[in-house]
């Protein structure tokens, strides 16, 4: 995985709550070839994002020219509800998304973007709504630019009309924190250990010879 610690980039915004896992990425599509080009990216939002025929909706946020490619999506309460298919957050990754600013998530998509390198980032409600409003509004594109810095845990945007940035603080777990900045899983930060781990190991044993049993 790639390290996560400053990520600045444009973001767009999805629209309604309890957006669940089957619209992310619908089931059908999870015995699909990830390694084939585009990944599970090819059927992010398929089913609000094409009609019956297969063509896109040019109302669809990710279907208009400044939104195709953003880094940050910026969604409402309990993103990422419903079934546990880890094939929503690969979609997400496989169309280059790092992060995702919600009030709430499902736990279990939560926990599944932190495994898999990608920071979903709890913020309250009145910022978030007040960062969507933004998003839907913005006539400059640097008005859809979100900086996320996991050093200081804070985000930050510039609102139009040449107001102070918004800046907030964010609260993530130490141990996952961790694990994003370096770009690896938990069992991956546990091997990197491995040298502290056996020096611990050597030591306790000679503290504590009893229990020996090599």
């Amino acid at each position: 995985m790639t390290p996560l610690i400053t990520l600045s980039a444009a973001a767009a915004a999805i629209d309604g709550r309890n957006v669940d896992t089957d619209q992310i990425i619908p089931a059908r599509f999870l015995k699909a070839d990830r390694g084939q080009p585009g990944g599970y990216g090819r059927y992010l939002f398929h089913d609000v994002r094409r009609d019956a025929q297969g063509n896109e909706s040019a109302q669809f946020v990710l279907n208009q020219p400044r939104f195709r490619s953003p880094g940050i999506l910026v969604a409402e309460h309990n993103f990422g509800c419903g079934s546990s298919r880890e094939g929503a957050v690969y979609a997400l990754a496989d169309c280059g998304v790092r992060a995702v600013i919600a009030p709430s998530f499902g736990d279990i998509f939560f926990n599944n973007c932190l495994k898999n390198g990608l920071l979903p980032l709890r913020l309250d409600e009145h910022s978030v709504a007040a960062l969507i409003y933004q998003l839907h509004h913005a006539d400059d594109p640097a008005q859809t630019q979100v900086d996320i810095d996991l050093e200081s845990q804070t985000v930050r945007w510039q609102p139009p009309g040449g107001a102070a940035p918004a800046i907030h603080a964010f609260d993530i777990d130490p141990f996952w924190r961790e694990c994003l900045m370096k770009g690896v899983d938990e069992v991956e930060l546990t091997l990197s250990y491995l040298d502290q781990i056996g020096e611990f190991e050597s030591r306790y044993l000679a503290e504590h010879p009893w229990i020996n049993t090599r």
